[in-house]
């Protein structure tokens, strides 16, 4: 559904982006991450042809983005980081206009209008002027003008920027909704939204892509090693002593937590030790309270393929 092939976009002698290649398919929500400056919004830009790319090719549902503009145009719906409204009107009003500038056939103009405010919760609202508006159901509408014309496939860039917790979790789970019937790619800061949202997850960093895969998948490849989580009650030594003569464990860790002991114990990744673990400590007559296996957050996956990165490149 969209296709990127080795695209570069030059500055002067500096590149925001230098041939990055990848693929979202149709009906997916994929994260795409990267730091400051790291090329996001210029890629986004690319793809919905408000920039030239300097090389390379970007495709949406076969069209070239350089090439078929105009046909692009009508299979995208864009949310750039400041939603393009008109505060002096109301929000039917205006959804109205952007479907017709957007060459939804007129007498499919009421439906698609009311779809959109169903999809984005704007019903209620629609008579009020979009300056009245708080900036969750600002952002709202902002999705709302991305959708109004059935695209194939929505950009969303930073579309929680600036809401609170509450306004987040609402925007979360309409871009869930949304998934399945459009192909979406969402840009933002928040990781957690990403884990809890997206299917896959491209990061870029200083303009080239430096991973690419779920993010369950990237916790495993970084870290190397499988982490059991336990709580326990017993003596430090003899827990340690007991835990540690099983085959394949790397490192144990251990520290009071209200009288109990939370540990964590590391082995060879690609192998699952807790049902052993558990045995042993349990056999040797300890109370075993929690035990769940633990992975990288995708946070920290990210600190290091961007601290990988700027490393290298200092080196």
């Amino acid at each position: 559904m969209i296709e990127v092939e080795h695209l570069t976009k030059s500055y002067g002698r500096g590149n925001a982006v230098s041939d990055i290649s990848f693929k979202v398919n149709k009906g997916e929500i994929v994260g795409f991450l990267g730091p400051n400056g790291a090329g996001k919004t210029t890629t986004m830009r690319i793809i919905t042809g408000y920039l030239p790319a300097t090389s390379g090719t970007a495709r949406i549902s076969g069209f070239d983005v350089a090439e078929q503009s105009l046909e692009v145009r009508k299979r995208i719906g864009y949310l750039p980081e400041t939603p393009p409204l008109y505060p002096e009107m109301s929000v039917h009003a205006y959804l109205e206009f952007i479907a017709r500038i957007k060459g939804v056939a007129t007498a499919d103009i009421t439906n698609r209008t009311n779809y959109a405010m169903e999809a984005t919760g704007l019903l209620e609202r629609k008579d009020d002027l979009i300056k009245r508006l708080s900036r969750g159901y600002k952002q709202r509408v902002g999705i709302a003008q991305a959708i109004v014309h059935d695209p194939d496939v929505v950009i969303l860039d930073e579309p929680t920027n600036g809401l609170d917790p509450n306004q987040i979790l609402e925007v979360r789970n309409l871009i869930n909704r949304l998934s399945g019937e459009h192909t979406i790619i969402l840009s933002t800061h928040i990781l957690k939204e990403v884990e809890e949202t997206c299917q896959r997850v491209v990061i870029i960093n200083k303009g080239r892509i430096v991973a690419e895969d779920t993010p369950q998948n990237l916790s495993k490849q970084r870290a190397g090693s499988e982490r059991t989580h336990l709580l326990i009650r017993g003596d430090e030594a003899a827990v340690k002593a007991a835990i540690g003569t099983i085959e394949g464990i790397h490192s144990i860790e251990a520290k009071d937590k209200e009288g109990l002991l939370d540990v964590t114990v590391e082995n060879q990744a690609g192998t699952d030790l807790r049902s052993q673990i558990a045995a042993r400590v349990v056999t040797s007559g300890f109370e075993l309270f929690e035990l769940r296996s633990e992975s990288l957050s995708l946070e920290e996956v990210f600190r290091q393929l961007t601290t990988e990165e700027k490393t290298e490149a200092a080196s």
